[in-house]
């Protein structure tokens, strides 16, 4: 009978043993999954941080820039937590604001949805290289940093062999910023890519007449300084192409004013003189077109370029209220010159006077 009670008692215990020392693992590892994935990772009162998450980044990768961050143990966690919640290549690129107590899993579901930080920042149509510059500034983004970015000329040479920077190939619309050390060359890069895009969507209308696309490009941003009425747009170009067909120089006024900025001597005037201004982009002084764009264009000038109006207009001058009257020859060009400009300031003059 001893024996026998030995017997039963040697292979019991060890059983046990096993069993518990296994659910304390499980227990173990259950706490620790619980407190790295649903415990606030950090304190109220902590100061925000920010999480960037570039386009094609793995559940790895991430987990790699969270463990930077702190907020998480090892990075295999995050990746775990992925591929339980079965969202793999789910997650979201961006700039992602973390602040206040948040878990693990809050910040899964962040990246998921997509609530990423937005720096927006418009760029008007018709805005320069200078212009833009001083936007992005006002969002944390140097000037100079920028202006050395827009001169990446390798991001267009297969569209424009001549370019001397992108004057032009940036897309004025609306860019999400971040605060990054290469924020500035991201900006511009996706700025090109945005003009590539709306380029292609035109590209059947583009080079009808052998031009090519820096003429195209340089014309479409005379354009756009010229009117901010979409309807008059084809017209002001088909002004354009009919004075360049011609041989007359075009004489607008927003290559003086390049050109015065260029020289540091733009103050808000154009004055008589300015008009005699040395410089290749004064289309005044020089005929054909300016070297290159003067500003970034909107898809609508690019358009009336590819698509000019069917008219013989030569001239036209500003009526004061946004829109222009165009004219055929120079005689009916200057009895509206008389009417909308010589008139108006003769009114003004005598309005000052009394």
């Amino acid at each position: 009978m001893p024996k026998r009670a030995r017997r039963r008692s040697r292979g019991f215990p060890l059983r046990t043993l096993l069993l518990c020392g296994l659910l304390v693992l499980v227990g173990g590892a259950y706490a620790v999954w619980y407190h790295d994935t649903r415990m606030p990772l950090r304190a109220p009162e902590d100061l925000p941080l920010t999480l960037e998450v570039e386009p094609g980044d793995s559940a790895a990768e991430v987990g790699r820039s969270l463990h930077a961050l702190g907020l998480v143990r090892h990075p295999a966690v995050f990746d775990l937590l992925v591929w339980l919640r079965r969202a793999s290549g789910k997650i979201r690129a961006g700039e992602y604001l973390l602040e206040g107590p948040f878990t693990l899993e809050d910040v899964l579901d962040k990246l998921l949805a997509g609530v990423v930080l937005r720096r927006p920042v418009t760029f008007p149509e018709g805005t320069d290289l200078d212009g833009m510059a001083d936007l992005v500034e006002a969002q944390g983004i140097p000037a100079p940093a920028f202006r050395e970015a827009a001169g990446d000329v390798s991001l267009i040479l297969d569209l424009d062999p001549e370019a001397k920077d992108l004057e032009g190939y940036l897309f004025p619309d609306t860019y999400d910023i971040t605060q990054r050390a290469d924020a500035a060359q991201s900006l511009v890069r996706r700025m090109v890519a945005r003009f590539r895009q709306v380029l292609a969507a035109e590209r059947h209308g583009l080079g009808a007449d052998g031009r090519p696309l820096r003429e195209v490009v340089t014309l479409a941003s005379l354009v756009e300084r010229e009117t901010a009425l979409a309807a008059e747009r084809p017209r002001v170009a088909a002004v354009f192409l009919n004075r360049l067909r011609k041989k007359m120089p075009l004489q607008t006024d927003p290559t003086v004013i390049y050109a015065l900025k260029r020289a540091g001597r733009w103050d808000g005037n154009i004055r008589k003189q300015d008009l005699q201004l040395d410089s290749p982009y004064n289309t005044y002084r020089f005929a054909g077109l300016p070297p290159g764009p003067i500003a970034s264009p909107g898809r609508e000038s690019l358009r009336a370029v590819l698509a000019p109006a069917a008219v013989q207009d030569l001239y036209f001058v500003s009526r004061n209220d946004g829109s222009h009257q165009f004219s055929e020859t120079l005689t009916e060009h200057e009895r509206a010159v008389d009417r909308y400009q010589r008139h108006r300031n003769r009114a003004a003059g005598e309005g000052a006077k009394g």
